[in-house]
């Protein structure tokens, strides 16, 4: 069974962040009811305004705690944590259209507690998974791409030993292991760096787990990794 490390030179750099994933077995991703999840998204939307009460877009809080930390590594030019370009959406009227269900329901999440969300197919991993700094050789094809984009040495990165899985931290995803609508076995994440913000972040999990669990079946387990718990077993 894969093991999920966060490795010394990730807690060098963020020793108080907190990793907690949702690991979701024998689910049924497959489309049904496509007015269940665009309802989702659109009253998430509605709730993800209160992130943004301030004029200038990178000064509210969410946004602006992870602008520091993608300062703290190499990053790709433009590259923004996966929350900001989510509220940048809903700050310009644009609407998060529906992809499938683990999709829809992490990125309601995501919106509702100003968090970023993840999330990957546990079978395409090769050996286990790794949140760390990129050695700048790792094979990477992203989302919407057929061209190699490997990591910047340095960067933040999931990867396997089949090469990276997402670039920047949570910034872009691999076509690799993506969830679509065959996905089964997932690994889904929720990510915080602001300490304040704690009990949002394990209500964002409870709720997590409890919508795919809801909607999709299967078996449903949270686990929180930090400096104190760096590795679990996917199973």
């Amino acid at each position: 069974m894969p093991r999920f490390i966060i490795e010394d030179d990730f807690w060098s750099l963020f020793p108080h962040a907190k990793i907690g994933t949702v690991i979701s077995q024998g689910i049924d991703n497959s489309i049904r009811d496509v007015e269940i999840y665009e309802k989702l998204l659109q009253e998430a939307e509605k709730e993800a305004h209160k992130f943004l009460s301030l004029e200038d877009f990178s000064s509210n809080p969410v946004i602006f705690v992870w602008r520091e930390a993608f300062r703290k590594f190499k990053t790709k030019k433009g590259a923004r944590c996966s929350i900001e370009a989510l509220l940048k959406r809903v700050k310009n009227g644009n609407h998060i259209g529906t992809i499938n269900p683990l999709v829809d329901i992490y990125n309601s999440i995501s919106l509702r507690y100003g968090l970023p969300c993840g999330g990957e197919d546990i079978d395409t991993f090769v050996g286990d998974i790794r949140l760390t700094r990129a050695n700048g050789n790792e094979p990477f094809i992203p989302l919407g791409s057929d061209e190699n984009a490997s990591p910047y040495e340095g960067e933040i990165v999931y990867k396997d030993d089949a090469g990276a899985i997402c670039r920047c931290w949570n910034w872009r995803e691999a076509k690799r292991t993506m969830l679509t609508e065959n996905t089964k076995n997932a690994f889904l994440c929720i990510e915080l760096i602001d300490e304040t913000r704690s009990d949002e972040f394990h209500m964002a999990l409870k709720e997590l787990s409890d919508l795919v669990s809801q909607n999709l079946g299967g078996i449903v387990k949270i686990e929180v990794l930090d400096i104190n718990n760096r590795e679990i077993t996917i199973s």
